[in-house]
Order: structure tokens, then sequence, then C-alpha cells
């Protein structure tokens, strides 16, 4: 397989600096190397290739953009973006596993979580050592956190649990869960809260969602939470409410930036491959 040499028509490379494009090249380089060759048999096999999360780690993929404080690499939200088009040429799925990582569940821990929290979760992360799932999105109310049913209510030991969610990415190989829930009435949308759940909390249980045809490695989860108890120093510090938007902002930057890059080797490729094109 020939290795990809770039589509610049704007000349965007020269508006980079020489980190940023050597970053971008070393992640290029990866891709074509450690990525492309395995990613076809994982997606007619509907497997996650587990055995590259080590790679992207020591390369700094995972929570690129988070400081140095916590074992991420503390790029610039430039660098940031050239990883996940870089990934998101080899595999949709895979710039997805590594955007929820960072985006979704590494970012609210570092944005909203206690010092101890951070300290515990993200130094792991950032090394593949823990998957992070974000559990917002429900079967009935999508990813609308007015409309969640999740509920979380205080006992003397901490919170309990109760709902389900849907269609989470990274959510049948996670080691934590940033789970979304009310903590007031349902209709109070004010009353979200964050929750760090560890997957193997008795009463958290998830199972894959078969036969799903794009992002397909990572494969998405349904997952319940009945009666799944969270000591108190698991829960953010402090009620998040509608700043469960803002969490997903990150990710949405991370998808955006990664769309332009999907069509770069197919388009490539075919032009390579058509007689007399140089």
């Amino acid at each position: 397989m020939p290795s990809f040499s770039g589509v610049d028509f704007y000349d965007i490379s020269g508006l980079l600096s020489e980190e940023e494009r050597a970053i971008r090249d070393t992640v290029r380089q990866w891709v074509d190397d450690r990525l492309m060759p395995i990613i076809g048999d994982c997606y007619v096999a509907g497997r996650f290739p587990r055995e590259l999360v080590a790679g992207m780690a020591e390369l700094g993929m995972l929570g690129a953009n988070l400081p140095e404080a916590y074992g991420c690499a503390g790029l610039n939200s430039v660098a940031y973006g050239l990883i996940m088009q870089e990934l998101e040429r080899g595999d949709s799925g895979i710039r997805s596993f590594a955007s929820v990582q960072g985006a979704l569940v590494m970012y609210p821990i570092y944005a909203f979580g206690s010092e101890e929290q951070k300290r515990r979760w993200l130094p792991a992360l950032a090394a593949g050592t823990d998957i992070g799932c974000f559990g917002l999105t429900e079967p009935d109310y999508g990813s609308n956190p007015a409309g969640m049913i999740t509920t979380a209510r205080q006992t003397a030991d901490g919170w309990v649990l109760n709902g389900a969610k849907m269609w989470i990415t990274n959510g049948s190989q996670a080691t934590v869960a940033v789970v979304w829930a009310k903590t007031g009435d349902l209709a109070d949308a004010k009353s979200v809260r964050g929750f760090l759940v560890p997957t193997d909390t008795r009463g958290f249980s998830a199972r894959d969602q078969k036969g799903k045809l794009s992002l397909a490695p990572p494969t998405p989860a349904s997952w319940c939470s009945r009666t799944c108890s969270c000591r108190r120093t698991r829960s953010s510090p402090d009620p998040v409410g509608s700043r469960a938007r803002s969490c997903a902002s990150p990710r949405r930057a991370t998808a955006s930036r990664g769309a332009p890059s999907a069509p770069r080797w197919p388009a490539t490729t075919r032009r390579s491959a058509t007689p007399g094109s140089g």
C-alpha cells in the first residue's frame, strides 16, 4: 500500500508551524504503517483493534491538548485537530475512539472534576490503560439533556443511579463512564449532573450493539445502570447543569476536523489508479 502524500489544494500546510507539521506527519505515518493494514479486516470482523491503543497513547494522541501535568501531551488545538484529521483518514471509528476518550471523557474530568479525580483518571486514560465512555444519549430522548430520564438520588453513602443509555462509543470496553443524570425533578434540566462510574460497579451492565455499518470499530454499546451506587467522591464536585452541552463541544470540534479528511484517501487512491493521472 503506497504511503499517503497529502492533499492540500490551498497550501494550508504553509500556515502550520514546524512542530505542527511534524506532529501531523508522525501520525500520518503511523496511520499508514499500523492502522491501514488491519482496519479492513477489523471492520469485516466487527472487532475493535485494541492492540493499537498503546501506540496511540505513546504518540500522545489521547487527550493531546490537555496539560502535561496529568500525563497528556499539552499540544495546542491546531495540533490536536491535525491528529484527528489523520486518524479520520484511516478510519472514522478509530478517530471516534480517540475523540471520545479525549474530548468527552478526559476533558470533562479536567474541566469539572476534583483534583483527586484528575490525578486518578487522566494519566491512566492518556496512557490507554483505562478506556472511557460518555453516557449522555438515551433510547427515548437521544442526546437531549433536558429530556433525559436517568436519575441520581443522593444517599448517606453517595449516589444511586438508575437509567439506560444507548449508542455509547467505547461503551462495552470502557473501564470508566462519565454518566449524566438528573438529581432533581425530571422536568428540571438544571439538575443534570455528571458522575464518574467505574464500569465494574455493582449494577452497571453493557452490551454491544451489533449490525452497525458506519463507525463500526469501536462497536457502540447500550448499557443500564440499575440501582448503581457511586461513592460521593466519584461525582463531580459541583452540579454542572446545562454545561453537559459544553462537554460535547470539544467532541464536535474533533469530529468536524476529521470530516474533511474522510474522502482524502479514496480520492488519492482513485487518482493514482487513473491512467494518465499525475
